[in-house]
């Protein structure tokens, strides 16, 4: 039963990271009903460390563009825009090493990610039908102003349920950028920043773990880079044609659902 449900907890992980829809959300409150044996740091530590694999994907579907030593790359454009999403990245790393255990302990619940979840999906369906020509249509022209705007609005993702891609996304579009554009960038701040905090968590927690664990964490691995991977080249093709209200319209449905089963849940009882 724990392969179950580390293959469930890997493809919701792999779905959700790079949609605008909050991951951390979606894995709390998964998680409630899903458990991973009786070990509560394996859990918290299999959470964090699948979440590596879904960078991975990142790194290989951009591949050309992130590689600055390719055949037939142009090195200095690929080096300036990695100092820009490193830029972008400070912001969050500096406020989620001062404020993590400060979040996890206030904000970690359910009703913290439904009203999130709600929010959120009212600012992109807003931000959406204003109608507003982008300044820039390339992930090369974020200055670095931009780009540590968007850091700082990244921050707010350190809400559960806010959703680090919704937040970096709706940042980049209203300082001026493509649909495109914002998404590609989101993706590839998605590398240091995820990196980041995966790597704070696991040396928090360290990899004391019996065989069957971590044969959960390769399996749980290995489902969570498929998934996102396919979930990165889909939705670089859907935005193409599409808007992000659909996900807008999708939060607000999980959020009031969430509240409602809980406003239910004592009479239930």
């Amino acid at each position: 039963m724990d392969f179950i449900n580390a293959i469930v907890l890997a493809i919701v992980e792999g779905i959700t990271e790079f949609l605008p829809i909050s991951s951390t959300g979606h894995m709390i409150l998964v998680e409630e009903y899903l458990k991973l044996g009786n070990d509560p740091v394996f859990a918290d530590t299999f959470m964090v460390a699948i979440q590596l694999p879904a960078i991975l994907s990142v790194v290989l579907y951009f591949w050309k563009e992130l590689w600055p030593f390719g055949k037939n790359t142009e090195t200095k454009p690929v080096l300036l825009l990695w100092t820009k999403v490193v830029a972008a990245f400070l912001p969050a790393a500096v406020l989620g090493f001062l404020l993590d255990d400060l979040i996890e302990a206030w904000l970690f619940n359910s009703v913290t990610v439904s009203l999130a979840l709600i929010i959120g999906g009212i600012f992109l369906i807003v931000l959406e039908r204003r109608k507003q020509t982008p300044r820039f249509s390339h992930v090369s022209e974020v200055s670095y102003v931009i780009a540590v705007g968007i850091g700082f609005i990244q921050c707010l993702a350190m809400i559960p349920g806010t959703s680090r891609s919704a937040a970096t996304i709706i940042g980049a579009m209203l300082l001026g950028a493509s649909r495109s554009a914002a998404a590609e960038f989101s993706f590839f701040l998605a590398i240091p920043t995820m990196l980041g905090a995966t790597t704070f968590t696991l040396m928090e927690t360290g990899f004391h773990f019996t065989g069957n664990q971590w044969a959960l964490l390769a399996v749980g691995s290995i489902v969570s880079f498929l998934v996102a991977y396919v979930v990165v080249a889909w939705l670089m093709t859907f935005i193409r044609k599409h808007s992000f209200i659909v996900f807008g319209y999708y939060r607000i449905i999980l959020g009031a659902i969430v509240l409602l089963l809980m406003l239910l849940a004592p009479a239930m009882r």
